[in-house]
């Protein structure tokens, strides 16, 4: 593999260096650097960071081919900056044996775009009653430490505990899709005006904050780790804000699309804009960009969620619940929270590369920029701005809330373990 020199970069948005990449590991960080034979990148004014890490994507094989595969799946992730995705359970057959992890884990392998880490599903067939092999999954090739039925909500308060008992055995964690059944019966939208003057089944934030309620209470009696996923309400937050206060093993994540849009846009009968949980009200939004800003909030994910055609364009009751989101990502951060001023460069490279790396325990990402690390980084055009036009994406599905809004920042570069994913903004 041949050296590559990244000059004149700001690193993590500081003061411009030099970066020299030797094999899979960066050999060297300064000024005026060099290295015979090295392949140059021109990088002035361009914002080097760490190679980004999504806790949460779907990327639907093994079952639904027709909306991602793993290998489409890891381009997209590759084009938005990121060198390693967690891939949620519900696959058709659902990821809860060792066979189907390591299935998933082998065909993230041989893509070569980005490392692939499967998620473990909680329960058997996402069924809630009986717990899936949690151990087997761990001590498989894929090494699984995050256990999720994401897309649905393990609700059974004592499978939960039994859950979060057994993964203390290894240091694994229990990521939540926090959603009391029983109050989101017939839900389309979230509960409120909006839903209300449209007639739309409600989804109220009620049914987020009671599981995570309880959840964070089940974490501090059994003394495990339990995650929050696509964290969507002000209550919500201050929830996890009070466990961390009695310092409780407690995270959570928000996901871009909460970040940026809200439950207005489904006055246009739009399905695109359709998710679980709801795009909430802009007194939502507001608290989880606060809550990013301090901390509360640990991290930034896609929940990527890839739908053929036919699943979206539909009317609004029929329509698949769930947005593409890994090639706009870091896009919507910076709009939101770096232009805004609400966190630098090197926040940004926290909550969506440490700090998701540390959750997950993933060795060889979330690394700082320093020499001996791997080479796992994102380059990125912060000054760029452009009309999002899904028809250039990589992933397989074309669902986003955002074609035809103008966002800011382009990837040009991705690097995995010094091996050159994107170049220029192409799939190399």
């Amino acid at each position: 593999m041949s050296k590559i020199l990244i000059r004149g970069a700001n690193v993590l948005g500081g003061e411009p260096q030099d970066v020299l990449i030797d094999g899979e590991t960066i050999a060297a960080v300064g000024t005026g650097l060099s290295a015979d034979g090295a392949r140059v990148i021109e990088a002035a004014g361009q914002v080097l960071l760490p190679g980004l890490v999504d806790l949460h994507t779907h990327l639907r094989e093994p079952g639904r081919e027709d909306s991602e595969t793993v290998l489409t799946g890891t381009k997209a992730a590759a084009v938005g900056g990121y060198t390693a995705v967690h891939a949620m359970a519900n696959t058709f057959p659902v990821a809860d044996t060792a066979g189907v992890v390591e299935q998933v884990w082998r065909l993230g392998r041989e893509s070569g775009y980005c490392d692939v880490q499967p998620v473990g599903a909680v329960t058997v067939g996402l069924e809630g009653r009986q717990l899936a092999e949690l151990g087997a999954m761990h001590d498989s090739a894929a090494g699984v430490r995050v256990f999720s039925d994401d897309g649905k909500c393990v609700d059974d308060a004592v499978i939960m505990r039994r859950a979060l008992e057994y993964v203390k055995a290894f240091d694994g964690v229990v990521a939540q899709h926090a959603q009391e059944p029983r109050l989101t019966e017939g839900a389309q939208m979230n509960e409120g005006v909006v839903s209300a003057e449209l007639g739309l089944g409600g989804w109220p934030a009620v049914a987020e904050e009671s599981i995570i309620a309880r959840d964070v209470l089940l974490a501090a009696h059994v003394g495990s780790r339990v995650h929050i996923c696509h964290l969507s309400t002000a209550g919500s937050v201050e929830l996890v804000r009070w466990a961390k206060s009695k310092g409780w093993d407690v995270t959570a994540e928000v996901t871009p699309h909460h970040l940026l849009l809200t439950d207005e846009l489904v006055r246009s009968y739009n399905p695109v804009y359709k998710v679980n949980p709801p795009l909430r009200t802009e007194a939502d939004v507001l608290a989880l960009r606060e809550a990013l800003a301090d901390g509360t909030i640990d991290c930034v994910a896609t929940d990527h969620a890839p739908h053929p055609h036919e699943d979206k364009d539909c009317e609004w009751g029929a329509a698949a619940m769930g947005m593409v989101g890994l090639e706009t990502a870091l896009s919507v951060v910076q709009r939101t929270m770096v232009d805004s001023g609400l966190l630098d460069w090197a926040g940004v490279a926290d909550r969506m590369s440490f700090r998701p790396a540390h959750i997950g325990r993933l060795e060889g990402h979330g690394r700082p920029i320093a020499a001996g690390e791997p080479a796992n980084l994102t380059l990125v055009d912060s000054a760029y701005r452009g009309v999002v036009d899904p028809a250039g994406f990589a992933s397989r599905s074309r669902n986003t809330p955002y074609e035809g809004r103008e966002l800011p920042g382009r990837v040009t570069h991705t690097f995995l373990r010094g091996r050159t994913t994107v170049v220029d903004g192409i799939l190399a």
